[in-house]
């Protein structure tokens, strides 16, 4: 069943996504591993474009990756993702992830991003999105902040092509 006229964000996000840190996620620093944060992230946001969707997606673009803080051995990761805005064939999901420890219960915000994907037809050609429907005032303050975003990944993006056709 299709929801091209709009869909609620609370239909696709995904709260507290949990990932406990063993030693094996560890980098030579004793911090966790960036890059397994990363994937994780990735895989999350795809649960929510897909939701939002209800079609196959896949990412086009990361910005925005700030790591705010180190997360150590033995904390929990708490993953949150929900879907910004959708245009006419791509979608920006926000992504945040906060590590806890397990003994204080104290939280601390580790990472933001933002993802774009895109919803594919069995040609893998793009297919038109529903559009979100933000509720609550941080919803509605996302939706408007993507569109900024949004601008900013267009305009990197002709700067990148003019910079390169400089080289051909």
């Amino acid at each position: 069943m299709s929801h091209l006229s709009g869909k609620k964000v609370s239909e696709s996000e995904v709260h507290n996504h949990t990932y406990k840190i063993f030693p094996n996620d560890m980098n030579s620093n004793g911090t966790v591993f960036g890059g397994m944060i990363m994937g994780i992230l990735d895989r999350i946001a795809l649960v929510v474009a897909e939701r939002h969707s209800e079609k196959t997606c896949v990412t086009v673009s990361v910005d925005s990756m700030h790591f705010l803080a180190p997360a150590e051995g033995g904390d929990i990761l708490l993953f949150k993702a929900s879907i910004n805005k959708s245009w006419r064939t791509s979608m920006e999901i926000g992504v945040k992830v906060l590590a806890e420890n397990y003994r204080t219960k104290e939280t601390r915000h580790i990472l933001s991003a933002y993802f774009t994907f895109v919803a594919l037809e069995h040609k893998k050609k793009p297919v038109k999105l529903p559009i979100v429907i933000p509720e609550t005032l941080v919803e509605r303050r996302r939706f408007e902040e993507a569109e900024f975003r949004r601008q900013r990944r267009k305009i990197e993006s002709e700067e990148r092509k003019k910079r390169r056709s400089e080289f051909l």
